[in-house]
């Protein structure tokens, strides 16, 4: 019972913070399995390319690590998020939320994207070395570990 009251109590306070505000978020710009395949082919960095959505619960539990592994790999790690089968306001709420309007994001409202990248579900975190070779496919939320080792290995490939 103790668990279940500290689960809401936590639930509530993050339902009172600033989720559903904007702020100064710019909408994500549409993109297409081929526009993000340019992308990533013409990256000279490694890309850590993460797939979330707002409604996805496992995706609001990973951000604050991406948010860290952002400011701290940024100079040498290209991060890019794909936000998919969701609504534009809830997406860019999301970003403002978690601070993460860092870093690109891309809006994929049909999940035709996402499908092109081999998974229907979120999260997604897919690690590519510098010109688009995908080295490593997460699926499900990621953990500090495994998103370190990744970014490691990619740092790595030449």
């Amino acid at each position: 019972m103790r668990v279940r009251i500290l689960l809401l109590v936590a639930l509530l306070a993050a339902a009172c913070s600033s989720a559903g505000e904007i702020g100064d978020v710019a909408p994500l710009p549409e993109t297409s399995a081929d526009a993000l395949q340019e992308l990533l082919v013409g990256s000279e960095q490694p890309v850590v390319l993460n797939v979330w959505a707002s409604w996805c619960i496992p995706c609001r539990s990973e951000a604050p690590l991406l948010r860290v592994a952002h400011d701290s790999f940024g100079d040498q790690v290209r991060f890019v998020g794909l936000n998919v089968r969701d609504d534009q306001d809830e997406a860019r709420a999301f970003l403002n939320e978690f601070d993460l309007a860092g870093f690109d994001h891309y809006f994929d409202p049909s999940g035709a994207v996402q499908g092109s990248l081999g998974s229907g579900g979120v999260p997604l975190t897919l690690f590519y070395a510098p010109g688009g070779t995908l080295v490593e496919l997460h699926f499900g939320v990621i953990d500090e570990r495994a998103l370190a080792l990744n970014i490691d290995e990619i740092l790595r490939v030449p």
